[in-house]
């Protein structure tokens, strides 16, 4: 395929040249709108390790949609993201790396004090005079991918997790540039009662499942669900206006308790699995029934490392580091005609690069105020050209985790380099062979790092300091359910805690 340049691709359509119009094309021109703007479907795991679905070396019992996906399209081998889910979702979405938007630092890291600490903050006080949480979110004025892509005359629909923000409402997807959204907010969810299993720094159960910014009462797995509104989402869609259907699973992020089938057969979390993966089939099933498989750019990939090393085999380390196990992660891609059945893309490419290569895709502009790190990778993907992709920074001095830079085939841990292209299971430290290439790395982490805003002094509270649900508005008056689902739940958690214990993981240590 060759890549028209957006800036003539708008010309083109002021020009009344072409139509927005999805699938429409013009005598004079003899150019197919629905190849240069296909619809996007970005499909999210949570925390699959690389090495668990079967095209990467794991149980092919579990992934059988997965890896069919595999053989359709093309499978990426150095795909990339930051090493937990809050901060990949935001780079995701702004195509700006994590820590330029603090979004290293997710919003529940706010009422935890081991995380202040890193801060040089201590918890909150509200009116009530009882600790609660600084609210902390993706700012409003960052430009999403979804609002690129609406102002691009695309329909955008967001099914699934967001932490991005989950109290005020200017931090809401619906606010962002998502037109429809449905899922949940925080950071992982109750897959059957919908609750976060705490509120930090209150260790209570709050509600979080909601359909276009207000409360819904369901009862499913969450995993069914979110892919029974993504079937009922594309049954809607037509021709006539491309899409951008984002579908971020909390599968398979923890908690997971009762999974509702397979668990005769497997363990609870390789069950989890199966049911992600049988959705993932049904909205490819979905896609290509309703006649969009030829116009649709599909990506099923993940937000960071599985929580064990041997999740993420064969590579070294976990979710919350910034080894290669916790930053290189699944990812395939199936665009019948632009993509080779079967192939593989052996380039780096990050998590950031989806922005650049959607807007250009779509025709949308690029023209923002706040700088990009993304870069459009359409030309290599689709067209063989060589990957204008040579560094990424996952974190900078004054992240949660160590500073990290990969340049070419090197990577700077902290003090440590590893040499990925020779040894991508990070078994051997090389930096006393390579004095001078430790200095040049650390030297740009240290520019990129001063380059992060001010955090500012974070005023706004999360009062009352445990609501009922996520969303101040959804909490002002719920629903006589909610408010009954929620008592009858936290009446069952432990009402107290040890001194120093808590419901949930302290920072992590460097190490």
């Amino acid at each position: 395929m060759k890549i028209i340049a957006p800036a003539l691709l708008g010309w083109l359509w002021t020009a009344g040249i072409i139509s927005m119009s999805h699938g429409d094309e013009r005598e004079n021109t003899g150019l197919e709108v629905s190849a240069l703007r296909p619809n996007i479907v970005l499909i999210l795991s949570d925390d699959m390790g690389f090495g668990q679905p079967g095209f990467n070396g794991g149980n092919k019992e579990l992934t059988p949609n997965m890896d069919l996906l595999c053989v359709q399209g093309t499978r990426l081998t150095q795909f990339y993201t930051h090493s937990v889910c809050a901060p990949t979702r935001a780079a995701l979405l702004t195509g700006r790396y994590a820590f330029r938007t603090w979004s290293d630092w997710r919003s529940e890291d706010f009422g935890k004090p081991s995380y202040l600490e890193k801060l040089g903050l201590t918890l909150a006080i509200g009116k009530d005079g009882k600790t609660t949480r600084r609210i902390h979110a993706l700012d409003t004025s960052e430009r999403t991918v979804a609002e690129a892509l609406k102002e691009a005359g695309y329909f955008t629909s967001i099914i699934g997790k967001w932490h991005c923000g989950e109290w005020l409402k200017e931090h809401l997807p619906m606010q962002q540039g998502f037109m429809h959204q449905y899922g949940h907010y925080a950071w992982g969810i109750d897959y059957n009662t919908f609750m976060i299993p705490h509120n930090a720094p209150v260790p209570f159960h709050v509600y979080d499942w909601h359909r276009n910014e207000k409360p819904i009462q369901e009862k499913g797995y969450t995993t069914d669900l979110i892919a029974s509104e993504f079937e009922r989402v594309i049954a809607e869609q037509t021709s006539a206006r491309p899409f951008f259907i984002y579908v971020p699973f909390n599968a398979v992020h923890g908690p997971i308790d009762m999974v509702p089938r397979h668990t005769d057969k497997y363990s609870a979390q390789d069950a989890a699995l199966k049911c992600y993966d049988e959705a993932v089939g049904r909205i490819v099933a979905a896609i290509d029934k309703h006649g969009f498989r030829e116009s649709t750019l599909l990506i099923c990939t993940n937000d960071n490392g599985g929580l064990t090393e041997e999740s993420n085999r064969p590579f070294r380390g976990t979710k919350n580091t910034t080894y290669e196990g916790g930053v290189r992660v699944p990812c395939l891609m199936r665009w019948p005609g632009h993509l080779e059945p079967g192939s593989e893309f052996t380039s780096m490419m990050h998590v950031v690069d989806f922005f650049s290569t959607f807007v250009n895709l779509a025709g949308g502009s690029l023209v923002q105020e706040r700088a990009l790190d993304s870069i459009d990778m359409s030309a290599a993907l689709f067209d063989g050209a060589e990957s204008p992709r040579t560094e990424i920074i996952y974190d900078v001095t004054g992240c949660v985790r160590i500073p990290t830079i990969r340049g070419g085939d090197f990577k700077l841990m902290g003090e440590r380099l590893y040499n990925i292209a020779e040894d991508p299971t990070e078994k051997t430290d090389v930096a006393n062979l390579h004095p001078d290439l430790v200095k040049k790395l650390a030297a740009r982490l240290a520019e990129a790092g001063a380059e992060r805003p001010p955090l500012g002094d974070k005023p706004l509270l999360m009062e009352p300091r445990l609501p009922y649900v996520y969303g101040i508005a959804e909490n002002e008056n719920p629903a006589a359910w909610l408010v009954e689902a929620v008592d009858a739940a936290r009446s069952k958690q432990p009402q107290s805690w040890p001194a120093g214990a808590t419901p949930w993981p302290q920072a992590p240590r460097d190490k």
